[in-house]
């Protein structure tokens, strides 16, 4: 689940609805009802924080919002989106990264899912982060 303080219109989740998910972009948010508007491959519909899903960050999702990889090093991951970049000190190990924009440089931020990289993109370049080329 997640709690609708974490989200931005734009964020990417996954949403249940009667037992299957799907994912979505977040399109709309009503606070005092503690509802998000999802829009998938198939409708816009309202969610309830309980049927909202994070998408574990991986490499086939950086992968998805069109950042590609440059290894240093034997066990070294940079990836990179213009000026954007995520280091993994071991490749494939998402639990330990930094992230850095220009000047601003983060060690270990609290980064697990999709919508959370989506967050600290905006909040460091302030422009939102989509699959968009």
């Amino acid at each position: 689940m997640i709690k609708i303080n974490e989200l931005t219109i734009g964020d990417y989740v996954i949403c249940e609805f009667e037992g299957n998910k799907r994912e979505g972009e977040v399109t709309g948010l009503n606070r005092a009802n503690k509802q998000i508007a999802v829009t998938t491959d198939v409708q816009e519909f309202w969610f309830e924080e309980e049927h909202l899903f994070p998408i574990p960050l991986d490499e086939q999702q950086l992968f998805k919002m069109h950042f590609t990889l440059t290894e240093s090093e034997v066990s070294i991951a940079k990836y990179v989106k213009g000026p954007f970049r995520i280091v993994l000190p071991q490749k494939g190990n998402f639990e330990h990264m930094e992230v850095w924009y220009r000047e601003d440089k983060r060690h270990n931020p609290n980064i697990h899912f999709v919508h959370q990289l989506q967050n600290a993109y905006l909040d460091m370049t302030k422009v939102h982060l989509t699959d968009a080329v």
